[in-house]
């Protein structure tokens, strides 16, 4: 078992995790950091444990958004209609539609954040 240490919000935590899992743990606190600190500019001052939980809900939201658009893609996948193997001459494939509509709105998800996070 691997030992991390991670630092949020200027607190430093010393983490276990699985052994080759300390370069991914890294990641995901920089993660939480980055939001956190987009909280803190954007709220203004508030308790260490209240600012912890909001940048929960916010990653919570985030994911919760992500699996939605993951869902619709895979049920789209899961059963695809007979004209949905190939474009049509009046228009492009319904399937590749909803996909491509699901990776311009994760782009612009990303976008937005890294726009914060600049701005950070």
């Amino acid at each position: 078992m691997a030992q991390v240490n991670v630092t949020i919000n200027g607190r430093h935590y010393d983490v276990a995790c699985d052994d080759g899992q300390e370069e991914h743990l890294m990641k995901l606190a920089a993660f939480v950091d980055d939001r956190v600190a987009v909280l803190k500019q954007s709220v203004g001052s508030l308790s260490e444990s209240h600012l912890m939980m909001m940048a929960s809900l916010m990653i919570a939201d985030e994911l919760d958004e992500a699996l939605i658009q993951l869902e619709e893609v895979q049920e789209g996948a899961a059963s695809p209609k007979p004209s949905d193997h190939e474009g049509t001459a009046t228009g492009p494939n319904p399937l590749e539609e909803k996909a491509a509509n699901a990776l311009e709105a994760c782009a612009s998800r990303l976008e937005s954040i890294a726009t914060r996070l600049e701005g950070a």
